[in-house]
């Protein structure tokens, strides 16, 4: 697991279970009003085809690189704590894949951190997604 700023409390990638539980918990402080967090979770479907299998495949630089990309985003925000954890391996529909939270005095910073870091961390860390489709046909999703 890697850490790069003070207000990063979390930060992995894994093949196991993804908990909210777990990356709330990291972010949450007293003097928090407002937990924002988002989960990614695996659909049924995806630009109008049936998904039917997916896995993720993470660079080995990848956690150092979501690291970073969660330190860019708390050097943006200086008012909040945040926690991301993207998962790798086979997962099944309804599997969480990424959880992010952010924890903030108040929400309106929180909200835009969240989304920021969701943002961020899709388009620079190298997590690729492969789809398998019903009709047989596949595809990889995020590579360079």
């Amino acid at each position: 697991m890697s850490q790069t700023h003070p207000r990063v409390a979390l930060v992995d990638i894994r093949d196991d279970v993804l908990s909210l539980d777990e990356v709330s918990a990291a972010v949450q402080r007293p003097s928090h009003g407002a937990l924002v967090t988002f989960t990614g979770i695996v659909r049924d479907h995806d630009r109008g085809q049936a998904v039917q299998a997916l896995s993720y495949s993470a660079h080995p630089s990848a956690t150092d690189l979501l690291a970073e990309s969660c330190a860019r985003v708390a050097q943006n925000h200086p008012e909040v704590v945040l926690a991301a954890v993207h998962r790798t391996g086979e997962l099944r529909l309804g599997d969480i894949a990424v959880v992010l939270a952010v924890g903030s005095a108040h929400r309106v910073h929180a909200f835009a951190a969240a989304r920021e870091l969701i943002d961020d961390l899709k388009s620079t860390v190298p997590i690729w997604k492969h789809q398998v489709f019903a009709d047989g046909t596949d595809e990889w999703v995020g590579l360079p």
